[in-house]
């Protein structure tokens, strides 16, 4: 019987349970993971305004596992042996036939004074520390802005940051409270969301200045104070900061053989496939991948290449040559609680449509469409 390990239960990593099972009924799958549950990062948007809280973004894995009969190991990676076809952990060693890898990227927190910044796509706990931070707050300075990975330029997550900006200035203004707050938006880039294209770049800019909110661009970050962001066009004062820094690859990766990107992630191939590795494939934001610069990370993407590396991992087990790769798409909806701006690139093009309600509500009718296959 074909045994099978992933590591790593969000997107990717699930989206890699269902292809396998989709294509194999037997073989065996073990999936390694700190917690039988799927975060729905997507939503964590919403919890500030209370409009989503835990019911909604963590989903209980344990009935999904039962149904795809994936044995679940609840714990953390330490390393790989035996060329990968040993998984590491603290509580046990894990052989295998293939290997998907799918336990996605670690933010890089080497700026000074980090700590005093909130990363909202760390988890829950981080969505609902702004959501208690802002309802504390009688008025004052949020600052909101992100960073890249230099040596990844895709190593980056951007578009909840926007979302997060339009969505607390939705908020304020529905609480009778906007007045009593300045909104920055900062980021070294001086053409922030140039990734989902040009039109975007203006749509998003237009919308800040639209809606009031001051923006610090182009300046690379110097260090966070307690109540002020620094950077080396200036300094400006923030009562609280909501901070995304790029993103490279997890600690573990140390502790393998695995070729690795300029950018700390696993080095891939058009077909998912760890260069120089047998049968150990990557997935999601664990990855660097061939392509345009403007390569998402984000859950869409991560989908894509799951499927084509379960799918190429059983074509490998069987002896046949890797052939299934995946569509370079950016899809998403800068959701801003009320409204939202649809936004798609492809190697064709892109599409950007006006702010609309019907595309708020379309992105929560995707989040309860998408996760009702896990409950």
């Amino acid at each position: 019987m074909k045994k099978i390990t992933i590591i790593g239960s969000g997107f990717a990593g699930l989206t890699a349970v269902k292809t396998l099972r989709k294509q194999d009924k037997q073989c065996e799958i073990t999936l390694i993971s700190p917690k039988a549950e799927l975060v729905y990062m997507p939503s964590l948007i919403w919890v500030p305004s209370g409009a989503a809280s835990k019911k909604d973004i963590v989903v209980p894995l344990e009935n999904f596992f039962k149904r795809m009969n994936v044995h679940h190991v609840p714990s953390e990676v330490t390393g790989l042996e035996n060329d990968g076809r040993t998984v590491i952990t603290p509580i046990g060693l894990f052989e295998n036939d293939a290997l998907i890898i799918a336990s996605g990227g670690r933010f890089i927190k080497k700026l000074p004074g980090i700590e005093h910044a909130i990363t909202p796509c760390e988890g829950l706990s981080a969505a609902e520390a702004i959501r208690d931070r802002i309802k504390s707050m009688d008025g004052g300075d949020i600052a909101i802005g992100f960073s890249g990975n230099p040596k990844e330029p895709s190593a980056m997550r951007g578009g909840p940051m926007f979302e997060f900006l339009f969505g607390l200035d939705t908020q304020l203004r529905s609480e009778g409270r906007r007045d009593k707050f300045n909104l920055t938006f900062f980021t070294p880039a001086e053409k922030p969301g140039a990734r989902l294209g040009k039109k975007a770049v203006k749509g998003l800019l237009g919308e800040m200045k639209k809606r009031g909110i001051a923006m610090h661009l182009g300046n690379k970050m110097k260090k966070f104070e307690a109540d002020k962001v620094i950077t080396e066009g200036g300094e400006f004062d923030a009562d609280l900061i909501l901070f995304m820094p790029g993103m490279t690859g997890n600690t573990w990766f140390d502790n393998t053989d695995l070729a690795r990107s300029e950018g700390g992630m696993l080095k891939a191939n058009q077909f998912c496939e760890v260069e120089g590795a047998d049968k150990i494939f990557v997935a999601g934001d664990s990855g660097s991948y061939p392509g345009p610069d403007w390569m998402p990370k984000q859950a869409h993407m991560a989908d894509l290449q799951a499927e084509a590396a379960a799918k190429n991992l059983l074509d490998g087990l069987d002896g046949k040559p890797a052939s299934h790769t995946f569509k370079i798409e950016l899809m998403c909806i800068v959701d801003s609680n009320n409204k939202g701006i649809f936004v798609s690139r492809t190697m064709k093009g892109g599409l950007m449509l006006p702010s609309c309600r019907l595309m708020h509500w379309a992105k929560q009718i995707f989040g309860w469409w998408y996760l009702r296959g896990y409950r």
